[in-house]
């Protein structure tokens, strides 16, 4: 974790992790480093760790926390997050490839809890255990059925009622680039009348283009030399040192003042 650049950042005092702020809101942007997911992973805890406790509060902004590829990071009590920012409005999602890698990294049991406290699920294509799990939350669905039967002498047709999946294990699994499965969560006052969906993405280039005009590029608000990030680096090393020895003489003074007595 001795590296210039991460101690640049963690040094650094050019903003605060209160992003709903009423007074002063912002967007904060932190990106892991494949190369180095275990050392990068531990800082983004830290930071996430602070940040939910400053943004889990009373009157402030709504706002929203995206954790993408969220196994990458350990965040404990994530569950507990997910169930008290509501009433803060704060809206929590959590991007991954599949629900075995957040077994793998949380456990099971964890896992489970943090699966299951959702309200708002989408999905993509996925396979195996996590498409069976899938299948069995977005539940079943009384389904017609109708069968013909033709013979010498007549045709006969039956119809029947059945309990089905409403949307198939094989169905999620066979999903093409594009298309998603999800269930969402209602209000009593407000029902959705079709809480479980299966939709496909409609890219409208044209629009896309027309909405891209009206964002002006985010100017750069300051350039770092590497030089900067050296004498950086060099500084913290130093006040360290300067802070175990001023701790070392202190224990050593106080030692020698209980000898005396």
């Amino acid at each position: 974790m001795s590296s210039p650049q991460l101690y640049w950042v963690l040094s650094g005092k050019d903003f605060t992790l209160d992003i709903n702020n009423p007074k002063q809101p912002k967007i904060i942007c932190m990106g892991n480093n494949p190369e180095k997911q275990q050392i990068y992973g531990a800082v983004l805890s830290l930071y996430i760790s602070r940040l939910v406790r400053i943004v889990n509060k009373k009157g402030q902004l709504p706002c929203s926390l995206i954790f993408d590829e969220f196994p990458t990071i350990f965040f404990n009590h994530m569950d507990s997050l997910i169930a008290t920012a509501r009433s803060n409005r704060v809206a929590t999602t959590l991007a991954m490839q599949d629900f075995s890698q957040l077994k793998k990294d949380y456990g099971k049991e964890q896992a489970d809890v943090i699966v299951n406290i959702t309200g708002n699920i989408i999905s993509g294509q996925v396979m195996g255990e996590t498409a069976k799990q899938l299948s069995e939350r977005f539940g079943k669905l009384m389904q017609d059925r109708e069968s013909l039967s033709i013979n010498r002498t007549d045709i006969s047709i039956n119809r029947s009622a059945q309990l089905d999946a409403v949307i198939p294990p094989s169905k999620i699994a066979s999903l093409s680039s594009g298309e998603f499965v999800g269930m969402v969560a209602d209000d009593p006052d407000e029902k959705i009348r079709l809480k479980m969906f299966h939709c496909a993405i409609q890219n409208d280039a044209e629009k896309l283009n027309e909405e891209l005009k009206r964002f002006k590029p985010i100017p750069k608000i300051s350039n770092v030399t590497n030089q900067q990030i050296m004498d950086n680096y060099f500084q913290v090393k130093l006040d360290i040192q300067n802070l175990i020895e001023q701790e070392a003489y202190r224990l050593k003074v106080e030692n020698e003042e209980i000898d005396e007595v």
